[in-house]
């Protein structure tokens, strides 16, 4: 039932959004082990620009996360029985997650300033654990959480975590956060996703996010292609 309205029709959250998130950071997690692994000895232009993308990646996944944590767990648990224990999963999952996170980021920091060989490898090898780590997480999510949400979670307080995560991410990278979004969807979900924001929105992608989200992915992938 909803909320402000105990006689009126539930309003589910437009869950669909969490299914067009998480293939960004699947994707990346798994393009920085790649990336990482093709840089050549001594090449510290190319290792800083992988630190930074990793750092935009790590920034942009714990806010993702903490998100989670604190808006949309608390809202879900009190609904829930024997189900709470797959909530109480992701945070425990969350906190793993984040053990590995700084893991990466050490090594990172070390291949970062010199680039060698040897620094190169241990950090690949880490980059792919938190790849698998993190999709394991995700699938699980999606399989056990996100129909819980779908069941439980109104569409205002669904709204509010995306509000969330838009406030923290900081306004010369949004066109990038979009498409980022955008890159792996297919057509419907595209013209779905973009139906829901404003027109200025819209049009500010047409007219130079698109463009600028060309020139981040070539700089980071050095000219792969890229689909939005």
């Amino acid at each position: 039932m909803n909320a402000n309205n105990p006689s009126g029709p539930t309003v589910h959250p437009y869950t669909r959004e969490m299914a067009m998130i998480h293939p960004v950071f699947r994707r990346e997690s798994r393009l920085l082990a790649e990336l990482v692994q093709e840089v050549r000895p001594a090449d510290t232009a190319r290792s800083g620009i992988l630190a930074e993308h990793w750092r935009l990646y790590s920034i942009g996944l714990h806010a993702h996360h903490t998100g989670e944590d604190e808006m949309l767990w608390p809202v879900l648990l009190p609904h829930l029985d024997l189900d709470a224990e797959q909530v109480l999963a992701m945070e425990a999952q969350h906190r793993a997650l984040d053990e590995g996170i700084a893991e990466v980021q050490r090594l990172m920091d070390r291949w970062e300033a010199g680039a060698l060989a040897e620094d190169r490898d241990e950090l690949a090898d880490a980059l792919r654990r938190h790849h698998r780590q993190l999709c394991a997480h995700l699938d699980e999510e999606e399989r056990n959480v996100t129909p819980l949400v779908a069941l439980h979670v109104n569409e205002k307080q669904w709204l509010a975590v995306g509000e969330r995560g838009l406030a923290e991410t900081p306004r010369n990278r949004l066109m990038i956060a979009l498409g980022a979004i955008l890159e792996d969807t297919s057509p419907e979900e595209r013209q779905e996703f973009m139906a829901r924001m404003p027109l200025a929105a819209r049009v500010l992608w047409r007219i130079l996010g698109q463009r600028q989200y060309r020139r981040e992915t070539d700089r980071i992938r050095e000219g792969r292609r890229v689909s939005a």
